[in-house]
């Protein structure tokens, strides 16, 4: 029998099963951390290794995704990140150095991954209208496996042996892989130079820093990103600690999982509270949110700690929404908007993994969980300072 599924299809559930995985991954990794004796402080420290390919091979990935195929770099993307989650079968999981080789082979994968199944959809739709649309349903995938894979994913991760949990991952970066083969395979351009596509995209960073208003865009959603990635691993070590819950209880990614929904719904509203001509009063949001990080951390009442996971992301939904939107349209303008989401990524990967590190030094040095999470949201008010100062410059 002849399975016929259309490309897009293919490609949304190709997306979909990654994005799950990619989810899921962070909550085995931290399974194996916790039955090896491992400091929860650690979590940050192998979760920079995810990060560091985006910041080493941002300028080479997308040059890389226009060369070739863009179905064979997906699954390219999704066989990298199968080989990371196999290290997981054949490490010493009692070595955090080889724990950080196998999260930072699924950060390979998946950088390779990101800008091909954005680049692709031009290929699979005929006209501007459709591929409006097809890039709104991938978005809504996207949002739909993060909250299962942080919800689902880390439910399956508690209730399950780490290897049987990564067994998992790995079947369906398999399946995911194997959806690809549904996508067409059109040619790519082969006279691509990495070298000329590299200064290029040092040159369009320049470029899109010297604007106050695409600066101030960058550097936003940068430190959103950096305080929700420090905040994801702080508030897995914090839940049981300060609500009294069994970290291997899937109540402890179900309460995490609130965060997104909040973000979703302040996506959601976004618009609607802030007029795009006058994106810079997000910065109000942005303080909401550095308000509520550094009072959360004292909350030992589960009902209002979701709550407060709400508030944050609803805020952080509602802060970074209009400031990427004015990117995408400044940074098509002037780069193109394939170059302005690698460049997007760059800076927020880099600023996720600076992130990540002070906090790993805030517990290292001695400070509670609590201590480092305020110690973050101070982080996160040196950059809405700035961008206060640099809102000054920007006609928004």
């Amino acid at each position: 029998m002849n399975i016929r599924i259309q490309p897009l299809q293919a490609l949304y559930f190709t997306q979909f099963l990654s994005a799950f995985a990619d989810n899921m991954i962070l909550f085995v990794i931290a399974n194996l951390l916790r039955e090896n004796g491992f400091s929860p402080a650690l979590l940050a420290l192998v979760s920079i290794s995810f990060f560091l390919p985006y910041i080493f091979l941002a300028p080479l990935v997308g040059p890389f995704a226009d060369k070739h195929p863009k179905s064979l770099v997906l699954v390219t993307g999704n066989l990298i990140k199968a080989v990371g989650v196999l290290l997981l079968f054949v490490i010493d999981h009692s070595s955090i150095l080889l724990l950080m080789l196998s999260y930072f082979t699924i950060g390979v994968g998946a950088v390779v991954y990101s800008p091909a199944k954005y680049g692709i959809l031009p290929e699979l739709t005929a006209n501007e209208d459709e591929l409006f649309r097809a890039n709104a349903r991938i978005e809504a995938y996207t949002i739909i496996a993060i909250l299962l894979g942080i919800g689902g994913g880390g439910a399956i991760a508690s209730m399950t042996a780490p290897l049987t949990s990564s067994a998992i991952c790995l079947a369906l970066y398999l399946l995911s892989l194997g959806m690809t083969f549904f996508i067409p395979r059109m040619a790519g351009k082969a006279d691509i130079r990495y070298g000329a596509e590299t200064r290029r995209f040092f040159a369009d960073f320049r470029l899109l820093m010297q604007r106050p208003d695409t600066r101030f865009s960058l550097v936003g959603t940068g430190s959103f990103w950096m305080s929700s990635a420090v905040l994801r691993v702080a508030v897995l070590a914090w839940i049981p600690a300060a609500l009294g819950i069994d970290p291997q209880s899937f109540s402890v990614s179900l309460i995490l999982a609130t965060t997104s929904i909040g973000i979703i719904v302040g996506a959601f509203l976004a618009p609607r509270l802030i007029p795009l001509q006058q994106f810079t009063r997000s910065l109000a949001y942005g303080f909401g949110m550095f308000l509520i990080i550094v009072l959360f951390p004292w909350i030992h009442f589960t009902p209002i700690a979701i709550c407060f996971l709400l508030l944050v992301g609803f805020m952080g939904g509602v802060f970074i929404i209009p400031m990427n939107t004015i990117l995408q349209e400044k940074g098509k303008e002037l780069v193109g908007s394939g170059k302005t989401i690698a460049i997007q990524n760059f800076v927020e990967n880099t600023l996720m993994a600076a992130g990540s590190g002070i906090y790993y030094l805030i517990v290292y040095a001695g400070a509670s969980v609590s201590g480092a999470i305020v110690g973050q949201g101070v982080l996160l008010l040196a950059f809405l300072a700035y961008l206060a100062n640099l809102r000054k410059q920007v006609r928004g």
